[in-house]
């Protein structure tokens, strides 16, 4: 059974987004791209920094509450709502729980083969592709380099200190 949805998981500035738009234009069918930066963009600015949405500490921390909990919750069964009426779904995400976090995905994802990716980075490396962005805290991409891949099992993982986005994108379309 072809790969339905490709499920990234990396901390922040670990390359995942870059190797998401390689990866659509490697693989040979249309495939649609939704990350954790896509919810929180939908959601109103009052949820982007209150105790029960999300909040980015200035050392770069992310606490979320129950209504960014809530509303992440049927984001998840909407993308895999998509998926499971055809469209092919590529997920750019960091999973800050570790685990836990992939097996919410999981839960809403049976039944549809997917490609579970850890987008590997080290933490001085992927600090200062955050610093240069200049989006993002100090510090924040440093402390997930590690947190995310806590407790994940994957399919593949990709190194991204040392290879480019559209290497890592063809090794992926090749496991799909």
């Amino acid at each position: 059974m072809m790969t339905q949805v490709i499920v990234l998981n990396g901390g922040s500035s670990s390359g995942k987004t870059g190797i998401v738009r390689c990866l659509q234009s490697v693989l040979p069918e249309p495939w649609l791209a939704f990350g954790a930066d896509t919810l929180v963009a939908a959601m109103p600015a009052s949820l982007r920094s209150s105790d029960g949405g999300i909040e980015f500490a200035a050392d770069g921390t992310v606490s979320v509450g129950e209504e960014f909990r809530a509303l992440e919750a049927a984001w998840i069964e909407g993308v895999a709502a998509m998926a499971r009426v055809g469209a092919r779904i590529i997920v750019d995400e960091i999973f800050l729980g570790g685990g836990e976090s992939q097996w919410r995905w999981r839960k809403a994802l049976d039944g549809l083969p997917v490609l579970w990716v850890g987008v590997r980075c080290d933490g001085e490396i992927a600090e200062a592709r955050g610093i240069a962005r200049g989006d993002r805290a100090a510090g924040m991409a440093a402390s997930q380099a590690e947190v995310v891949h806590r407790g994940m099992v994957y399919d593949l993982e990709i190194d991204t200190a040392h290879t480019e986005s559209m290497e890592s994108a063809r090794t992926i379309a090749a496991a799909v």
